[in-house]
């Protein structure tokens, strides 16, 4: 729910499965929704799915174009019944060169969608001669730098969400941090190529949003713009280049006065983004060989080289949902906890909800601490949340392989 995994730095939007809950009481009446529960007390009463308790299911993104055979980029957790279409892309011989991914996930009754938007990328330069050859050249959109709210009110919003109203706007704060951190990384590096000077200006927001037809959405939107100097060698000075990257666009949209179920559904949806470290290794050492080659652009489709990184990759290989259940639990220790990458999602939505540990006997997991219960299936890709105290998947699915998960500090 990116500047195409950029050269300059990288960002990525991934996906996990869950099953989780909402409201705090019980619906006492039946309904034809409702599913009949012997609680221990021995009370009868109806739960409700999507009221009570939901069901999120695991969903894996495949990149199918940057590899000689489909491998595992990332997974999320989804309410069940949702659908998804997704992918990852790679621009390769332009200015804009990066991997990039896109998601879109939208509920049975298409009144709840999680979308992540590809990262976009601008370029600026205080020469408006080179400004117009860029045009020209088709490669980055050119635009002055601006930061993520203005960004967000004068072309995001109205140029690929339909225009909603900004209802506020909150800066965030942990995100910037991560991001600046990102950035120092990259300078180090670059320097080590002979680099000139080079600066960032990172900003990040959440922001709620509305639209005429009463639909509402959270949107937390990230934008990073470095900052160089480079020789002008027609004249003997020197010219400011900004890039700018709109890498984090996610928006979350929900029915009017669904909002506290929509934060539950959101902050678990975003908490349980979980990268796979193999393809996120073999990505950043493919887009490092091209800047350390600087004006080499491989067209080739690349290939894992480390022998570590390989055999990783190939157990992350996927050819069919109907193997999903056949996987190695130990090579997907990586699905329990968060990496710093993955943690600047949650760290977009920690304002909404915090992050606790689950453990259940495969592992120790980390999930949105929307809910106070969690019940497992011991498989690692199944898992139920809800806030109700008296609901038990036991009883409701008929299912004995459903275990109380424990929260651990």
């Amino acid at each position: 729910m990116m500047k195409h995994l950029h050269p300059c730095w990288f960002l990525l939007f991934a996906i996990v499965p869950v099953l989780a809950g909402c409201n705090n009481q019980a619906r006492q009446s039946g309904g034809t929704n409702g599913s009949r529960n012997e609680p221990a007390g021995g009370e009868t009463k109806n739960y409700t799915e999507g009221t009570d308790y939901l069901v999120y299911e695991r969903v894996r993104v495949l990149d199918k174009n940057g590899f000689s055979q489909p491998v595992e980029a990332y997974s999320v957790l989804l309410p069940k019944g949702w659908t998804q279409e997704s992918e990852i892309t790679w621009t390769k011989g332009t200015t804009c060169d990066g991997t990039s991914s896109w998601m879109k996930a939208t509920s049975a009754d298409g009144k709840f969608s999680i979308q992540k938007f590809p990262v976009k990328t601008y370029g600026w330069n205080d020469d408006q001669a080179l400004n117009q050859i860029n045009n020209r050249a088709g490669n980055c959109t050119s635009m002055q730098p601006m930061e993520a709210e203005p960004y967000l009110r004068k072309v995001f919003a109205p140029e690929e969400l339909g225009d909603p109203e900004v209802v506020s706007v909150q800066m965030n704060k942990d995100v910037v941090a991560q991001m600046a951190e990102k950035n120092e990384a990259f300078v180090r590096e670059m320097q080590q190529y002979g680099a000139g000077r080079i600066s960032f200006n990172q900003t990040a927001v959440n922001a709620d949003v509305r639209w005429p037809d009463g639909t509402e959405g959270f949107i937390i939107l990230g934008v990073n713009t470095s900052i160089g100097e480079v020789p002008n060698i027609y004249n003997g000075t020197s010219n400011t280049i900004y890039t700018m990257e709109a890498a984090q666009r996610i928006v979350f949209k929900y029915p009017k006065g669904e909002k506290e179920s929509a934060r539950n559904q959101f902050a678990a949806i975003m908490s349980s983004i979980r990268t796979n470290p193999a393809w996120v290794n073999a990505v950043n050492s493919y887009w490092k060989q091209v800047r350390q080659q600087s004006n080499a652009v491989h067209q080739a489709r690349i290939r894992m080289n480390d022998e570590l990184t390989r055999s990783m990759g190939n157990a992350a290989i996927k050819r069919g949902q109907d193997r999903l259940n056949d996987m190695d639990l130990q090579m997907r220790s990586w699905e329990q906890q968060q990496s710093s990458q993955d943690r600047m999602h949650t760290n977009f939505v920690k304002a909404i909800r915090e992050v606790d540990n689950f453990k259940d006997a495969t592992g120790t997991y980390e999930m949105s601490s929307s809910y106070n219960h969690a019940w497992s299936r011991g498989d690692g890709n199944s898992f139920v949340m809800s806030n109700n105290p008296n609901f038990d998947p036991q009883f409701v699915f008929k299912d004995q392989n459903w275990q109380q998960m424990k929260k651990v500090d």
